[in-house]
This record gives C-alpha cells, sequence and structure tokens, in this order.
C-alpha cells in the first residue's frame, strides 16, 4: 500500500526522523491559511500524488508570499501532473502540502528495500541526491553506497557512520547523519515498510539534516498489525479495477495493452505476458487467481478482466494443481454467459481434471478456442486481438 509524503512525514515524525513543518491544505484559501501560519519568507506549495519526479511536472513550485501560495494552490489543484511515474495519463491533484522554505546547502539519497538477491534489507545512500536515482543507478551506479542489515541486528552505528562519510558530510555531522539512518530504519522495521525513501535528504546551511520528501510503502501482508494504517489509503489515487479486485483477495495489475490475462499463480502469470510479447503481443494486465481459486472467485476475476475496455482477446492459461480445471471452465463458462462476451476468447488448460474442463468449454456454447501449450496459446491469442 502506498501512502502521500505527507502521510509519510507524520510517520517519520513519530520515530524521531526530523521533516520540514507543513500544513495539508485542499483549497486556496487553506493554503493560502497554511502559508501565514508557517509564517516563513518562502513556503513551497507540493502537490500530493503518488508518484515521483512532481518538481518536473510543475507540481512543486515555491512561493514567496501567502498570497502567492494562494495563487500557485489555484493553479496545481485538480491539475492533472503528468511525471514519469503516472504514465501518459497522469494524476489529478486533489491534495497539497504546503511546507516551510529552508536554505538548502546539499541534497543527498536515501532508500532501505529489501535485496531480494541477499535476502536481506539494503541500506542506500548516495550524493546524487534531488534527481531520479533510477538514472544514478544506470548512469553512474557506483555512486549509490550500500550497507546490508544483517537480520534481527539492525542498521549497526558503524555502517551507519560509513555511509554518512560516504556521502561527504562534514565530521561534525557525522554522529547526527548516523542517528538520523538508524532512527528511519528503525521506522522502516516498525512500520513494515517495503520501501521508505527519502529524496532528498537535506543538509541545510545551518547544519540540519531534514528528510524533505518521503516515500513509503507498506507490505500488505502485514497490514493486520497495523489496521490504523488502512485509513491512510487514498482510494483516488489507485486504478478503479485493481481496487475492484482488492476486494476478492485477487492480485491484479492493469497495463496497457489489448489482450488479457486470466492465470493462477504469479510465476506463470509472468510467463504468460511475457510469451504474450514474445509472439508480438500486448498484456492488458497481470491477473493471478491464485492456486486455490473458487469458482465464484474466478468469475469475478473474469469480470474486472473484461471491464477494462482496452482488451481485444482473453487468453487463460490455468495450470490445475490445487485448483481444479474444470471449476476453472464452469467459472469462466458462467461469468461468459452473465456479462455477453462478445471477444475472441483462447483457453489453455493443464493438471487435475484438465479432460472434465476441456469438455466443459467444449460444450458450453461460447467460442472459446482451446490451446496446447503455451507457445499455441500466445499465438492464437496474438492473431485473434489482431483480428478483432
Amino acid at each position: 500500500m502506498k501512502i502521500h509524503e505527507y502521510q509519510g512525514k507524520d510517520l517519520l515524525k513519530k520515530f524521531g526522523v526530523p521533516v520540514p513543518n507543513g500544513i495539508v491544505a485542499t483549497s486556496p484559501d487553506e493554503a493560502e491559511k497554511a502559508a501565514r501560519e508557517l509564517g516563513t519568507d518562502v513556503v513551497v506549495v507540493k502537490a500530493q500524488i503518488h508518484a515521483g519526479g512532481r518538481g518536473k511536472g510543475g507540481g512543486v513550485k515555491l512561493a514567496k508570499s501567502p498570497g502567492e501560495a494562494r495563487q500557485l494552490a489555484e493553479e496545481i489543484l485538480g491539475m492533472n501532473l503528468v511525471t514519469h511515474q503516472t504514465g501518459p495519463e497522469g494524476r489529478e491533484v486533489r491534495t497539497l502540502l504546503i511546507e516551510e522554505g529552508l536554505p538548502i546547502d546539499q541534497e543527498f539519497y536515501l532508500g532501505i528495500t529489501l535485496d531480494r538477491a541477499s535476502g536481506k534489507d539494503v541500506f542506500m545512500a548516495s550524493s546524487e541526491g534531488g534527481t531520479e536515482i533510477e538514472e544514478v543507478a544506470a548512469a553512474t551506479p557506483e555512486k549509490i553506497l550500500k550497507e546490508t542489515i544483517e537480520p534481527g541486528l539492525g542498521l549497526q552505528p558503524f555502517q551507519a557512520r560509513n555511509l554518512a562519510f560516504g556521502l561527504g558530510l562534514p565530521p561534525e555531522l557525522i554522529n547526527q547523519a548516523a542517528k538520523f539512518m538508524i532512527s528511519l530504519y528503525d521506522a522502516y522495521q516498525k512500520m513494515d515498510a517495503t520501501i521508505l525513501e527519502i529524496n532528498p535528504f537535506l543538509k541545510t546551511k545551518d547544519n540540519r539534516l531534514i528528510a524533505l520528501d518521503a516515500k513509503v510503502n507498506f507490505d500488505d501482508n502485514a497490514m493486520f498489525r497495523h489496521k490504523d494504517y488502512a485509513e491512510l489509503r487514498d482510494l483516488n489515487e489507485e486504478e478503479p479495477l485493481e481496487i475492484e479486485a482488492s476486494k476478492f483477495d485477487l492480485s491484479y495489475i492493469k497495463l496497457d495493452g489489448n489482450i488479457g490475462c486470466m492465470v493462477n499463480g504469479a510465476g506463470l502469470a509472468m510467463a504468460t505476458m511475457d510469451i504474450i510479447k514474445l509472439s508480438g503481443g500486448e498484456p492488458a494486465n497481470f491477473l493471478d487467481v491464485g492456486g486455490g481459486a473458487s469458482q465464484e472467485r474466478v468469475q469475478n476475476a473474469f469480470r474486472i478482466l473484461l471491464a477494462d475496455e482496452n482488451v481485444k482477446a482473453v487468453l487463460i492459461n490455468i495450470f490445475g494443481g490445487i485448483v481444479r480445471c474444470d471449476m476453472v471452465a464452469r467459472g469462466v463458462v458462467e461469468a461468459a454467459k452473465n456479462l455477453g462476451v462478445s471477444i475472441p476468447i483462447v483457453a489453455r488448460l493443464e493438471g487435475t481434471n484438465v479432460e472434465e474442463g476441456r469438455k466443459v468449454l467444449a460444450e458450453s456454447g461460447i467460442n472459446i478456442q482451446t490451446a496446447q501449450g503455451m507457445n499455441d496459446a500466445a499465438e492464437k491469442v496474438v492473431a485473434a486481438a489482431a483480428g478483432a
């Protein structure tokens, strides 16, 4: 689950991580009032959306008076903010963070996430803060410093100092930076975050270290430990079909293609998307119905998949292990009949009760092509989508 910058900063403050003073605003009047309350010569008007690159898109601007803050709020609120992370469709700005201006001296990057290769958390730091860290990683990977964290031990003081010295911070700020990093990792661990990024991590001209931005994503599987975090979820920032899928515990991610995919198992779903691309097609979604999907769940998955207007053909790729092929077939047939499906459907079934499943499809009266193997399935669905 993703949250906004202002929400992340509110949480980080509880762990002793220094953040700028800021006030949330949802109207120009509130923005002007917030600028007055902050009382600094300069305030920053920051669009709150679940994406990076807001500054380049025109969503972060400086105001030198409360009146100017109001004017900028009028410009930014309601705008469709497009960044490299939103895609061309952009995101509508509904909320602003009005924040005190700070005397910037240097900008750095700090980030924590799981390194899947080692199976351990990794703390990253870079002197190239305030820029897109993906570009730094691609062009100058040597500028990203890393400390691998041993489970159960946490970020050790010597590791934090290594990173602080590596950033080139002055000696008098090393202990302050180490304390900042240790507090940051404490927050990451106790919040069950999957990623925590501070970009930029700011050194001010008066030698303060402050989290000027905050990106926090939570592990959905740990939300039962943080039920109060549920209220931080902003459904306006999420794809409606993904919200609908979450109600039925379905793993669904909308993509830009025109071939709908319904698969059981995340690995098979990824492989299905790959082979569609290899065959010249474009997947419209990632959809994993799970290894033990019920007939009702399959029906809901099919309904959500077809709700995407871009879908011109559907590939159903099921390996019957825990789930039975005949049960999946019945769910698909029932959903297709209820929805009056007219687009081409290609089904590849293997595993438990596969013959019964193929029989259900064949006798359904619905135009469903069956496929033998993944290559055959991908070629048929790509051809069907092109014909549609």
